[in-house]
């Protein structure tokens, strides 16, 4: 479930916020860039790396030429217009074919930096918005990611980039299915997904290392947080259904306690819950 089209006013204000969020030198020349927690260092560079099938082992890591240079092109949006410099997640938004994860009337649009529909009332995010709450997990092959919120599919196969654990749950059982069949069909076999209530969590597999929320709820759930591991990161943003929303990133700390950063305003479609009869 990804969030709406900003209103021009908010748009602004992100671009604005970005400026304070990261570093704004995208040359040939690498660079240091520092994540909001100062605890990773990461090297950036303007032109990203031309997808490498040999890149990253371990488990598969689908490729393909298709419209290379629109994935080229988004890629470098991100770096010049926002100053993104996280090089393994530019590398990964260009390793993953977007237009793979939206229906076919927005193909045209698919590398546009723009949400997109994708039925039943949801959207497939902004690249910028999927690049920077990736970026914020500090992913590591060993990590346990999980996702509420599947929609497309496409935050999940960018996930994949990263760790071969990611686990993600969607409400609305035609998206689920409907994402499940691509990323199986596209080789994305180590992708875990579920029908259910992401609010509930997936405590089969839990703990978690880190959990990203692509809906907004008006709170954080408490179960997301039991399903956090101590050091563990979740990236989600908060507030009512309709307005602008606090995208929080929220660290547990090794006694259990949290760590709560806002990061920028946001707007996402609401988080669905299960009908429960009274």
């Amino acid at each position: 479930m990804r969030p709406k089209i900003v209103h021009t006013a908010v748009f602004i204000v992100v671009i604005s916020l970005c400026g304070m969020l990261f570093c704004f030198s995208c040359s040939k020349k690498s660079s240091t860039v520092q994540t909001e927690n100062n605890t990773q260092n990461r090297k950036s560079s303007s032109q990203p790396n031309q997808p490498d099938p040999n890149s990253q082992t371990g488990w598969n890591h689908p490729r393909s030429d298709e419209r290379l240079s629109d994935r080229k092109e988004m890629v470098q949006t991100l770096c010049t217009l926002y100053g993104f410099a996280n090089q393994p997640v530019l590398d990964a938004m260009l390793n993953v074919p977007r237009h793979w994860f939206v229906p076919p009337g927005v193909q045209a649009m698919a590398y546009e930096d723009t949400p997109l529909p994708i039925g039943h009332g949801q959207t497939i995010s902004q690249p910028f918005i999927v690049a920077y709450m990736t970026a914020l997990l500090e992913l590591t092959p060993a990590m346990k990611v999980l996702e509420i919120g599947t929609g497309s599919g496409y935050q999940a196969a960018i996930l994949s980039e990263f760790t071969p654990h990611v686990y993600t749950i969607e409400i609305l059982e035609p998206l689920a299915k409907r994402a499940q069949e691509q990323l199986s069909n596209r080789g994305y076999d180590t992708i875990k997904v579920r029908i259910g209530d992401g609010y509930k969590g997936w405590p089969q597999f839990a703990p978690f290392d880190a959990i990203i929320v692509t809906c907004a709820p008006d709170h954080i759930p408490q179960p997301l947080l039991d399903q956090l591991a101590p050091g563990g990161r979740i990236v989600i943003p908060v507030g009512r259904a309709g307005y602008v929303q606090d995208l929080l990133l929220v660290t547990k700390k090794a006694d259990g306690s949290l760590e709560k950063k806002s990061m920028m305003p946001v707007r996402f479609v609401p988080l669905l819950r299960e009908k429960t009869e009274h």
